[in-house]
């Protein structure tokens, strides 16, 4: 009997060549969608209809699920089915008509300036960890960029005589300028700590844990938890917080959209306009508290 769900993993990743955690969301929906349908006494995924798809999400909907979560579960949903019929499973795609549920989107969270200089002085240069920590901190305060792309940044990314990084996503890269303080920050992590740190001669990983290899993404979420406590910030502070920051506080400081779309690698515009309705928001928040008529 053909193993539909490994079959599905290795087209995902040998044909499609989604990132590993694409590749992770695309599974655990459709392990949940499995666990699903056989406590509802279905087991064959071939037979799966769309009114049973409908109540799933209908389902999901029910026991609180954020219209976010169900979004990214039918189009997982939808990519699996997509997939069987491509590679001839089945003749009629019983998820191709179904609807995605309408997210609303809110606006995101952010650090005000003072929490983020609060943030951003926790690291303390007296040792590899504070520096390393100082640098990867300020860097991603400084471009705004993913998580991903910021453990996935080599050493011939940084360019700081001019002061830039190139930042690669797949076939794409875009070119974001640094601050003084991020460029200082990271010439003393490359010249005095970074040389300690390396496992092998030939790492050419930008950031490295204290083992000497590539960070990964768990431990750099480690290393935000671990300063946020420090500072006594009571949000939740996120690397994505941080990018929803970076790109707010330059709008408010004249930067236009098209700049901050091209910064943080939007490729619509409608992703980065979000930002707009944050400071807005903040426009109103002021009027309604200054104006002594509101």
């Amino acid at each position: 009997m053909t193993d539909y769900m490994q079959a599905y993993r290795t087209y995902l990743t040998d044909e499609r060549h989604v990132s590993a955690n694409t590749l992770s969301s695309y599974l655990r929906d459709m392990n949940q969608f499995r666990s699903w349908l056989a406590e509802n006494e279905t087991v064959d995924l071939r037979k799966v209809k769309k009114t049973v798809i409908t109540q799933y999400l209908q389902y999901m909907e029910s026991i609180g699920k954020s219209p976010a979560t169900i979004t990214r579960s039918t189009a997982s949903i939808k990519s699996f089915y997509q997939f069987m019929m491509s590679a001839g499973y089945m003749k009629v795609n019983p998820a191709k008509a179904v609807a995605a549920v309408k997210v609303e989107r809110k606006c995101p969270e952010i650090l005000t300036n003072r929490e983020v200089e609060l943030f951003l002085e926790q690291p303390k240069c007296v040792d590899e960890k504070g520096y390393r920590d100082h640098a990867m901190l300020e860097l991603l305060y400084a471009t705004g960029i993913r998580v991903s792309e910021l453990i996935g940044l080599n050493i011939d990314d940084i360019n700081l005589s001019i002061g830039i990084i190139h930042c690669r996503k797949k076939d794409k890269e875009r070119v974001i300028p640094l601050y003084h303080g991020a460029v200082k920050a990271l010439q003393d992590y490359i010249r005095d700590i970074r040389p300690r740190l390396i496992a092998d001669p030939d790492e050419q990983a930008l950031f490295v844990n204290m083992n000497g290899e590539r960070m990964s993404r768990q431990g750099f979420w480690k290393i935000i938890k671990y300063y946020q406590e420090k500072a006594e910030i009571d949000k939740d502070i996120t690397p994505h917080m941080l990018r929803h920051s970076f790109a707010v506080h330059l709008l408010e400081n004249g930067a236009d959209l098209r700049s901050i779309q091209e910064m943080l690698g939007h490729a619509d515009i409608s992703s980065t306009q979000i930002y707009a309705q944050v400071v807005n928001k903040e426009l109103r928040d002021v009027y309604q508290k200054a104006h002594p008529r509101a």
